[in-house]
């Protein structure tokens, strides 16, 4: 997420919203119908699909927009998806870099490409987009305004205690939604929060490089020795600038006594692995000039880590831990939960049902999530065995078949985790078809 900053704030000082963004800030309201925390792809699709329904919708985040964020910016089918639903599907790709396929690399240099509907955005731009189309539809923004603690009566949230400037202003709401990411302070002062350690953690950076343009052309992900229990990548973005970085899914080992310890793995130094052991990585560094620095994020996975709802409040986008295990893609999700928590408060409206009916709607769409979560879980191994991406690989240079369901996961009509149990690598040496 994020993005490059010395290529993009030239297209920043032109835009009428960020100037917007830059006036003196409005004063929060009193009161509003849902007051929204976060405007990342989240927050900020809950917010417009409910301000199209006629919500007074209150929209908060702690930066100014534009603002970088730490993320892969690749866009899979299910990003594409959310992308139509919110109206923006047309905007976001005129300025995305599009892509054809992803090249799954194994650590022998095996190579395979997978096609699908792809494409690379900077997080700085994709959000921008997706919080302006909230405004365009009437929510109203508000930053930069830090999230303190919601708001109750008698076991009920009723709004949130937020800062503002120097100022602490509480906005009553008939719900708070909470869309802020993987960090959990705003999920503790909420009270919601299951699991304060992060699924996984990602380091990335940003370098123009128009040596390299047309050398990297697909959303390449790379397995090696040398990044196991992980992963390297490098996302070609516009103006010959590449996403380069690496991640690891599960950075916290459980303990016996059930808490967990973060993996003695510093990303740095897997970092300066990935661009010895991939020669790509390698000549990308060697002849790019870096664009700002190499950051650093958590991650929250398989929708774990948090309760999803209390009364008056619902937890959405990767609060609630939206993000896939496996690949570490969560834009789609993340947007795709968003939306899930504003149709159920939509459907609680149209329905006059109690507290209790919406937070059982939502937490239900969820749950329905939950199995192919679940599944990316299992396909996680691939992360930790690098020689299963060999052999995959080997296997889908020889069967049409294999590839056609390696894209099939990339457009989730196909499951993940059966690519690498036991029986889906049984499958792997029958004859080809």
């Amino acid at each position: 997420e994020g993005a490059a900053a010395g290529c993009l704030q030239s297209r920043d000082v032109f835009s009428p919203f960020a100037a917007a963004m830059t006036a003196a800030p409005a004063l929060l309201p009193s009161s509003c119908d849902v007051l929204v925390v976060g405007a990342g792809p989240a927050g900020s699709a809950c917010a417009q699909w409910l301000a199209r329904e006629g919500f007074d919708v209150a929209l908060v985040d702690q930066h100014n927009f534009p603002r970088d964020k730490v993320c892969g910016d690749g866009l899979i089918p299910d990003a594409h998806a959310a992308l139509k639903r919110l109206g923006v599907y047309a905007e976001v790709q005129a300025a995305a870099q599009r892509v054809s396929h992803v090249a799954c690399i194994g650590p022998r240099g095996g190579r395979i490409d997978v096609p699908g509907s792809l494409s690379v955005m900077p997080r700085r731009e994709l959000d921008d987009i997706l919080c302006r189309a909230a405004v365009n539809a009437g929510a109203r923004l508000f930053t930069p305004v830090r999230f303190e603690a919601p708001l109750r009566e008698g076991g009920q949230v009723v709004g949130a205690r937020l800062k503002q400037g120097d100022t602490v202003v509480e906005v009553r709401a008939r719900w708070l939604v909470l869309a802020t990411g993987a960090v959990p302070k705003a999920l503790l002062a909420a009270e919601v929060c299951e699991r304060q350690q992060p699924s996984g953690v990602a380091l990335r950076g940003y370098v123009k490089n128009d040596a390299m343009v047309g050398r990297i052309t697909a959303m390449e992900v790379v397995w090696h020795q040398k990044l196991r229990p992980g992963y390297g990548w490098i996302f070609p973005c516009r103006d010959g600038v590449f996403n380069i970085g690496v991640g690891l899914a599960h950075s916290h080992n459980k303990m016996k006594d059930g808490r967990r310890s973060m993996q003695d793995v510093n990303l740095r130094e897997v970092f300066a692995a990935f661009t010895e052991c991939y020669a790509p990585a390698k000549a990308l560094m060697a002849g790019g000039t870096l664009q700002g620095e190499l950051k650093g994020a958590p991650l929250r996975c398989s929708l774990e880590g948090a309760r999803y709802s209390e009364p008056g409040l619902l937890v959405t986008g990767e609060a609630a831990g939206s993000t896939y295990a496996f690949t570490g893609e969560g834009i789609g999700k993340a947007m795709e939960t968003g939306l899930l928590a504003a149709e159920a408060l939509v459907v609680g409206r149209c329905r006059q049902l109690d507290d209790g009916a919406v937070r059982a709607d939502y937490e239900s769409r969820l749950r329905a999530l939950k199995p192919r979560f679940d599944l990316y879980e299992r396909a996680n191994r691939v992360n930790e065995h690098p020689w299963l991406a060999d052999l995959l690989i080997w296997r889908a240079k020889r069967s049409p078949g294999i590839v056609r369901r390696m894209s099939g996961v990339l457009d989730e009509t196909h499951n993940p985790g059966n690519l690498v149990t036991l029986r889906g690598l049984t499958k792997l040496f029958l004859p080809i078809r």
